[in-house]
């Protein structure tokens, strides 16, 4: 036995093509994203960017609720180009106003796939903030301003579980069949040392703990334990050594398919990855009378999945390789 495999315990919901789910947080959170997307599930991705430390994720899903104004301290100009400290730097503009209505149609967007969605998963990366010295308010993003203009410091627990009850009863209010997945993103954060980062990442679990033990509509998904504790060898890494390979992403994945989706919606996501396999497929002869036939199977089949998403995409792409 080479490996400590990480036990989940049994969840009360299950995921499947019907679910709209919304991912948001750190970057992992977007590979997750993206697997479900890939697979065809209805998701929404990190609509505001990649966003690390927990109290900023709080803030932000607090403003979707309400389809409220970012908050007008927020707006910033680095390098000629208007950001916000609150979002991610994708959403810089050339003027103030471009940049409003950007963020403006990001929250309505976001408000009402929330207001909808069935699964809200919530990554965390860091408990380590900074607070604009201007405002007192821990901002998403420094965008380059200089570093006086910030303090920077440790979350503790206490506001990270205070913030979320907050969050949370607003979400309840707002969308009552919401269930809530905590993970906690296993992406190494160095630039404050490894020591740093491994206080950072048990005040981020700690307070997981905390609320799950709280709450009946939050669970928790493992990703950095199976990341730290399953796949504890450096061939599972990305040269940088800090973020999970393809081959982490892909067991990480496995895992959360196991432990949130039915027997039945796991064979369709077998089914589907041999159907995007047959897609990627180069033949020598594209115009092989074994070719054409494959082609036509493959149609068949995709048809089989008309009734579980949307697959109009696919079939057009297939036809028009038909003789």
């Amino acid at each position: 036995m080479f490996r400590t495999e990480i036990t989940i315990p049994p969840v009360s919901f299950h995921v499947d093509h019907s679910t709209r789910l919304m991912t948001i947080g750190s970057c992992f959170s977007e590979v997750m994203g993206q697997k479900l997307s890939e697979n065809r599930f209805q998701v929404k991705s990190n609509p505001f960017g990649t966003i690390f430390n927990p109290i900023s994720i709080f803030k932000l899903l607090e403003v979707a609720i309400d389809c409220s104004q970012p908050s007008k301290s927020g707006y910033v100009q680095s390098s000629g180009i208007h950001q916000h400290l609150d979002f991610h730097s994708q959403f810089g503009a050339v003027s103030k106003t471009e940049l409003t209505s950007t963020l403006e149609r990001a929250v309505i967007s976001t408000h009402d796939f929330l207001k909808s969605a069935d699964v809200l998963i919530i990554t965390s990366g860091s408990a380590m903030v900074y607070e604009y010295q201007k405002t007192t308010k821990i901002v998403t993003n420094c965008h380059k301003l200089p570093q006086r203009e910030f303090r920077k410091f440790m979350l503790h627990t206490d506001l990270i579980t205070s913030a979320f009850n907050v969050l949370l009863e607003k979400l309840n209010a707002f969308n009552d069949q919401l269930q809530i997945i905590l993970t906690i993103s296993p992406v190494r954060h160095v630039r404050d040392t490894l020591v740093t980062n491994s206080l950072s990442k048990a005040l981020l679990k700690t307070t997981s703990n905390e609320i799950v033990q709280k709450y009946n509509n939050v669970s928790y998904f493992p990703s950095f334990e199976i990341m730290i504790d399953d796949l504890r060898d450096y061939r599972f890494y990305k040269p940088d050594m800090l973020h999970p390979n393809e081959t982490a992403e892909e067991y990480i994945w496995n895992k959360f398919v196991e432990t949130y989706m039915s027997d039945e919606t796991i064979n369709t996501i077998c089914e589907w990855k041999k159907i995007l396999k047959a897609m990627s497929h180069k033949p020598f002869n594209p115009e092989s009378e074994a070719h054409q036939k494959f082609i036509s199977e493959t149609i068949s089949k995709l048809h089989g999945f008309s009734n579980k998403f949307e697959v109009s995409d696919e079939l057009e792409a297939l036809k028009r390789r038909l003789i």
